[in-house]
């Protein structure tokens, strides 16, 4: 399984604040991971639509598309977020 967490626009969009989901074998990649969720359905597909407006976090450390993902993870998913 990986825990699943989103956050604001894309917590509203998928609508839903987490999930916890069995992992296929075949993803082991954040932009396998997103791509897979994409295709989970049209709430998933609008949200994630666009790469640089999803920012992840794998187990509480920021990641990138090619950082390694697995069962037992926790990921959030997350717009970017700008200081002020």
């Amino acid at each position: 399984m990986i825990k699943l967490l989103y956050f604001a626009t894309l917590r509203e969009r998928i609508g839903m604040a987490e999930e916890s989901l069995p992992m296929p074998a075949e993803i082991t990649t954040v932009d396998a991971l997103l791509g897979w969720l994409r295709q989970r359905g049209p709430e998933y597909q609008r949200a994630l639509a666009d790469p640089a407006m999803v920012r992840v976090a794998v187990n509480q450390d920021y990641a990138r598309g090619g950082d390694a993902v697995k069962a037992g993870d926790e990921v959030a998913l997350f717009p970017p977020v700008t200081g002020g």
